[in-house]
């Protein structure tokens, strides 16, 4: 079996170049989206310290291949072949449905997750927590109140997935934008 180091290093490199080859960068930087996936996959390692009966191998490789669906050119198939049937259907939970109306695509997703294994929900809680950085500076007072009432549906729909990620998710929602 690998260890957690290997896994680590050969799912980043993955899914860092997906997002490379986009350009992508963190909204509102110029900092490339790897910094985004790492952040996730700390949080993640953390949490794994913190909790029992966690698969950290899993939840670190979800962590790193969580946007990759929804924002690269990789298929479904591909991840699966790479990296097996479990964290493929996991990246396809956290993945937004986009042929549904925008407002819909959270719920559908949050559904989806609820059916997985808790390391999923654990990745989704953990991408938000990252996300509550400072707001971009173009964002209006609007859509970080949206943000951060979407943040509280997120913990609402996933608790009992993750107590060490849920408490630092409520803490995070208290003093985002402050």
């Amino acid at each position: 079996m690998n260890n957690i180091q290997e896994i680590y290093q050969n799912t980043i490199k993955f899914a860092a170049q997906l997002h490379a080859d986009k350009n992508q960068t963190i909204p509102g930087t110029n900092l490339p989206y790897v910094v985004h996936l790492s952040n996730v996959a700390m949080e993640i390692l953390i949490a794994s310290e913190k909790s029992e009966n966690f698969d950290t191998e899993f939840a670190v490789q979800l962590a790193l291949l969580h946007d990759t669906l929804e924002d690269t050119v990789v298929t479904f198939e591909q991840i699966e072949n790479e990296f097996g049937k479990k964290v493929a259907q996991g990246v396809l939970a956290l993945t937004k449905n986009s042929d549904l109306e925008k407002s819909e695509q959270m719920m559908d997703s949050l559904r989806r997750i609820q059916q997985q294994p808790k390391e999923v929900w654990a990745v989704k809680l953990a991408d938000r927590i990252t996300n509550l950085q400072r707001p971009p500076h173009f964002w209006k007072a609007e859509k970080i109140q949206k943000y951060k009432e979407e943040a509280q549906i997120i913990l609402n729909e996933l608790r009992g997935g993750n107590e060490y990620l849920e408490n630092r998710l409520k803490e995070k929602i208290e003093t985002y934008n402050q």
